[in-house]
């Protein structure tokens, strides 16, 4: 049984507890390996370690820095293969989805840090020719990272790159279900020469562990992707503390299909949008309004496909829908469907656990469902599933599909189909997302903010937002 460690001052180490946890393949359903059950007297060693190594990585030349990060990019490159294969088995995703997202994207995450933080600039400011004003901008000590598990380490690196390219030093927790590849990313490190204490890593519960580093007075800043429930917990311990918060929370993200789309287009990007990662990505669109002109050509061609979806082992090149992510996630993912159902739902396909043969026969897998005949406040449109599951309602006009698409208390991003110029900026305007895909879906580009309004957090990240979550803002006013 392989036993994972955590990663403090340079070194892999048990816990201090001695105790661990199990870690279950999602496919087959079975312990594969042990996991730290780790708690506040391992934080206090994470702490010392990073608070150690902070004045001499925070004072390295950008540069170096940037060097010591493209290092692990380079790594991650020469690994992917078994990177996404350990992806696949830890979370279930089909290997073919790690292979060209996941692990592709966190070796872009930290060179795209790495690069960025070389081009840092800051203000400068003359004031009526008698004072010269300039900002400058410093790491702001040690930082809490603490990633998700339906992407694991394309968010873990989505949240210590900027941190370590910033000049910060990091204690990261990855989700407790998901954390194979950040056990490897800190053997990584090590190969790349990271210097001790930098970057530390635990694993563990997140109410013993990941709460212990909310907690800690030592940690100045507190990234965190996740549930907005836990979003809440975390807000309330560390706010009063007056720590730096970044927040990207949950999504019930609505698609918003109009008749004079490219209709191929919508539909097999509404497909992707609705199941990849088994539907199990904050920015699924599972709201799908449709124009009442389109909604029935669009319906029948979408459960078409939708039935099309192979389901089964993760490790099959030819399976689109893996295995979610634990048994009691699969057990809330059907209560949502059964919720569904009575409270008017009609389910068109899919809507229950998939026995799959051979070494996957006990694994939790659901199959692609499609819901209709649901009212837009009804809990399954307003609660978030992250699942295999989505509703679609026709429409009659912008203000009513409007009405529909903000009707949540969730903003993270939105997707409209339209090859109207002047409706896609019209209704771009007026959704209440944070991020709008206008004829595409997913489309990233590494510079822009990345976060949601309302309940869907608190913060940006990406680019420059990220580097300056970071930092300290200094204003220097010399008296010419």
């Amino acid at each position: 049984m392989q036993k994972i460690q955590n990663y403090i001052d340079g070194k892999l180490v048990d816990p201090r507890s001695g105790n661990f946890l199990d870690n279950i393949n999602p496919a087959e359903g079975k312990v594969y390996s042990l996991i730290p059950d780790s708690d506040a007297g391992d934080v206090a060693d994470a702490n010392a370690a990073a608070q150690k190594a902070f004045p001499e990585w925070s004072a390295m030349a950008v540069e170096k820095r940037s060097a010591n990060l493209s290092k692990i990019a380079d790594l991650i490159d020469r690994d992917l293969e078994a990177l996404a294969v350990a992806e696949s088995v830890d979370q279930g995703k089909p290997v073919s989805l790690a292979r060209v997202v996941d692990i592709p994207r966190a070796s872009a995450n930290m060179r795209f840090f790495a690069t960025g933080a070389i081009h840092f600039a800051s203000e400068a400011h003359i004031t009526d020719q008698e004072a010269v004003n300039y900002t400058t901008r410093t790491p702001v000590g040690v930082v809490g990272c603490i990633s998700p598990w339906n992407l694991p380490l394309y968010l873990f690196t989505w949240k210590i790159a900027p941190a370590l390219a910033a000049g910060c030093t990091v204690i990261a927790k990855p989700s407790e279900l998901t954390p194979m590849t950040a056990y490897l990313f800190s053997k990584l490190c090590i190969e790349a020469g990271l210097p001790p204490g930098v970057l530390n890593i635990l694993h563990g519960l997140g109410g013993k562990v990941g709460q212990a580093i909310i907690e800690h007075p030592g940690i100045t800043a507190i990234s965190f992707t996740g549930g907005t429930v836990t979003g809440k917990k975390i807000a309330s311990t560390a706010a009063p503390m007056f720590k730096k918060l970044s927040l990207e929370l949950g999504g019930k993200n609505p698609n918003i299909i109009f008749a004079d789309c490219d209709f191929e287009k919508a539909l097999s990007t509404s497909i992707q949008s609705s199941f990849a990662n088994q539907g199990e990505i904050c920015l699924c669109g599972s709201r799908i309004f449709v124009e009442r002109s389109l909604y029935q050509k669009f319906v029948d061609a979408f459960v078409e496909r939708s039935k099309n979806l192979t389901i089964g082992d993760p490790a099959d090149e030819k399976t689109k829908v893996g295995a979610l992510v634990s048994q009691a996630h699969m057990e809330k993912v059907l209560s949502y469907i059964d919720l569904a159902q009575k409270e008017g739902g009609r389910i068109l396909t899919g809507g229950k656990q998939v026995r799959v043969s051979g070494r996957c026969a006990n694994g939790f897998f659901v199959e692609p469902t499609v819901i209709v005949g649901l009212s837009h406040e009804c809990r399954t449109n307003q609660e978030e599933i992250f699942g295999p599951v989505v509703t679609i309602m026709p429409f009659d006009t912008e203000d009513e599909v409007l009405a529909y698409a903000n009707s949540t208390t969730y903003g993270l991003s939105a997707t409209i189909w339209t090859e109207n110029l002047k409706r896609a900026h019209r209704v771009s305007a007026r959704v209440k997302s944070g991020i709008i895909w206008v004829n595409c879906w997913l489309f990233r580009d590494l510079r822009t903010p990345f976060g949601g309004m309302k309940q869907s957090g608190v913060g940006r990240e990406g680019g420059w937002e990220a580097l300056k979550f970071f930092t300290e803002t200094r204003n220097v006013c010399i008296k010419l």
